[in-house]
């Protein structure tokens, strides 16, 4: 449930606090310009016992039980969108943001290559992977810790924030260190102990949609995050699973509205999964502009031919630049920036 405070001191949202600590439930507090939401998160047991003498304590406008099973990541508990900040770029809000950069970091001259033409074009955010989920135990794994290195000699030339994938605790501890922001890749959605270490942690995270994941269970795998006190989470759509063999998976732009319908987290979409064909990454780009995206994830390679992972699916050089471009003044059409 949520509490909704109107004009209560602090004393007042303390001594409410203090009460709903004392039943043996956790709060999550939310400081507006005129109200004060605390949400609750515990046994709905010991919330409805105590709902009735919450809702006449001073300071109390009203009491609200949510009914989704995520709680903090609905926009019952926060009615604004949240704008998550990554190295001082903003995703949400009024700008569209580019995230882009290769599938994996392979060499000192191809991602300081791309870095270069990501910063060039007018991305906003530096991808790259170290650590490599791959189907195959024998494909392109990364190149580990030196991809993180690699990885910061590029924000270091480009000014631009990176972020890269950490798929269990013992890698998150090494990409807090090296990352401005955390992803957690569609394999790992409902990887529990690692969702928990991530919300621990205080980097952002980015978090993909599993293949065969609805929206409520992606929804409640960012609840994991934010229950444990990290608030900075984007969602990725990044395809589903489904009966189309011209492309690598189904990408459901419907995710777009409904999820920013239901959650005031970011939303983006990554348009190189979700079609696995670069000659399908523009159109769908732009068409997640239009459904209202607050993001695009594109993979970027100098040479996708040669490229170790992912090069189907990767646009070169040039043909980011010319997304760039067309997605300038489709973002304007609809009021926002890029």
């Amino acid at each position: 449930m949520i509490i909704v405070m109107a004009g209560a001191t602090e004393g007042q949202v303390q001594a409410v606090v203090e009460r709903i600590h004392k039943a043996g439930l956790h709060t999550h507090v939310s400081v507006g310009v005129a109200r004060t939401v605390i949400g609750v998160v515990g046994d709905d047991r010991t919330k409805e016992m105590l709902r009735e003498s919450l809702e006449v304590a001073p300071g109390v406008e009203k009491v609200v039980a949510i009914l989704q099973p995520y709680k903090l990541v609905s926009r019952e508990f926060i009615p604004h969108d949240t704008v998550v900040t990554v190295g001082g770029r903003a995703i949400g809000g009024t700008q569209v943001a580019i995230i882009a950069g290769p599938c994996s970091v392979e060499s000192r001259a191809q991602i300081l290559a791309t870095a270069d033409a990501v910063k060039a074009a007018g991305g906003a955010i530096l991808r790259g992977g170290a650590f490599k989920p791959r189907t195959s135990p024998y494909a392109f794994q990364g190149l580990e810790e030196e991809g993180l290195r690699l990885l910061v000699e590029a924000r270091e030339r480009t000014g631009l924030p990176v972020v890269t994938e950490a798929m269990d605790a013992e890698q998150l501890d090494q990409v807090v260190r090296y990352a401005d922001m955390v992803q957690i890749g569609a394999r790992n959605m409902q990887n529990y102990p690692l969702l928990r270490a991530a919300g621990r942690q205080k980097k952002p995270v980015l978090l993909k949609r599993g293949v065969s994941a609805t929206l409520e269970e992606l929804l409640l795998a960012a609840e994991y995050i934010l229950s444990e006190g990290n608030y900075q989470v984007v969602l990725c759509e990044r395809g589903i699973r489904g009966i189309n063999g011209n492309t690598r998976y189904t990408l459901d732009l419907s995710a777009v509205p409904v999820l920013k319908g239901l959650t005031h987290l970011p939303v983006i979409v990554d348009p190189s999964h979700g079609t696995g064909k670069w000659r399908y990454v523009g159109p769908m780009a732009r068409a997640a502009v239009a459904a209202g995206a607050d993001g695009l994830m594109i993979e970027v390679h100098p040479d996708p031919a040669s490229a170790l992972s992912d090069g189907p699916q990767s646009l070169n050089l040039d043909n980011f630049a010319a997304l760039m471009a067309s997605l300038r003044p489709l973002a304007g059409a609809i009021g926002r920036g890029m």
